[in-house]
């Protein structure tokens, strides 16, 4: 058994998608998927099936953006959708503290604090895509209309 399923966000995040679907699998890859190309390079698939989850600071409150790896998330459209004049992405010591897991292995699910969920609309180009399971060479694939599910997330666009 490869010692990063024992890693606790790692549980974390495979507890959360296997009371979802047993089906559902932690890959551990050699190389590390830190980055969408570095996953999309390791999976062998298209870097826009690579989902980045980016959390981003609106006032008193997070929202975690789940986008598209060949997307980049807009600020612009954020504020718009969320009505706040600032937003910005997270600091690293808050994204640990909201979330549970370190910038390039945070989940889009098992987090510690309850966070609202937007998901790229751009996503659902793909039946299926790639998400991080708590750790940079962790990562889970799941399809798209699971996603929506499993994170009770909104679809919408958030990208430029």
């Amino acid at each position: 058994m490869n010692p990063l399923l024992n890693k606790e966000p790692v549980k974390r995040a495979e507890k959360t998608i296997k009371d979802f679907d047993p089906n559902l699998e932690i890959i551990c890859l050699e190389q590390t998927a830190r980055t969408a190309n570095d996953a999309a390079t390791a999976l062998g698939c298209n870097v826009g099936a690579i989902v980045k989850s980016l959390l981003f600071n609106s006032g008193n409150d997070f929202v975690l953006c789940l986008v598209s790896g060949d997307k980049r998330c807009s600020l612009n459209k954020l504020k718009k959708i969320l009505n706040e004049k600032d937003v910005s992405m997270a600091h690293p010591n808050d994204v640990k503290k909201i979330t549970g897991y370190t910038i390039g292995g945070v989940s889009p699910v098992g987090h510690l604090n309850k966070v609202k969920i937007f998901i790229d609309s751009n996503l659902n180009r793909f039946k299926t895509v790639f998400a991080a399971a708590g750790h940079p060479n962790c990562v889970f694939k799941i399809d798209f209309s699971q996603l929506s599910i499993l994170t009770t997330g909104e679809t919408k666009e958030i990208t430029e």
